[in-house]
């Protein structure tokens, strides 16, 4: 005989949560991309492919938590909004610092990473959550490249929408 099928009008209730790791991070604020680097850059300059993380910041600048979004390859990872959000959205964060390494050791930004950068400032912008940086730490070396320090994130934001003016 067939499975007895439950009331097919039933709404399944589920459950979200977020489950704490343990802490390695410090209660100091972010005001810099440096104290972002400071917080997190030996750390990602471990891993031996390429890790995309977001560290989710409060209204004062201190850090509720990091999130390993995506873990990819020697040279790539699959980067997604919606990873990137989720953990931003549950922790009620004011603004994100998206941090990935390059496992080459090169500190310059792919186009990959430029149009990643404009996809997460567009949607942050529609969320109401800001993007303060996106910093790529360049292999062992931790070296790193701030995204905001360049002036790159003033040029990829997004334009003003027509009933925002």
């Amino acid at each position: 005989m067939g499975r007895k099928m439950g009331n097919p009008n039933e709404v399944q209730v589920v459950n979200i949560r977020m489950v704490r790791e343990p802490s390695i991070y410090s209660e100091d604020k972010i005001t810099c991309p440096q104290d972002a680097v400071k917080a997190i850059a030996k750390d990602m300059a471990t891993y031996d492919r390429e890790v995309f993380a977001v560290m989710n910041l409060k209204t004062n600048g201190q850090i509720i938590n990091l999130n390993i979004c995506s873990m990819g390859t020697l040279d790539a990872s699959m980067v997604s909004p919606r990873e990137v959000f989720k953990s931003s959205i549950l922790s009620n964060a004011a603004s994100f610092i998206a941090i990935h390494n390059h496992p080459s050791g090169s500190l310059q930004p792919s186009q990959e990473d430029r149009d990643v950068t404009r996809r997460l400032l567009e949607c942050g912008d529609l969320l109401n959550i800001k993007m303060l940086d996106h910093i790529i730490v360049a292999g062992e070396s931790a070296h790193v490249y701030s995204f905001r320090e360049h002036g790159e994130l003033d040029m990829l934001k997004p334009r003003q929408r027509d009933w925002e003016r």
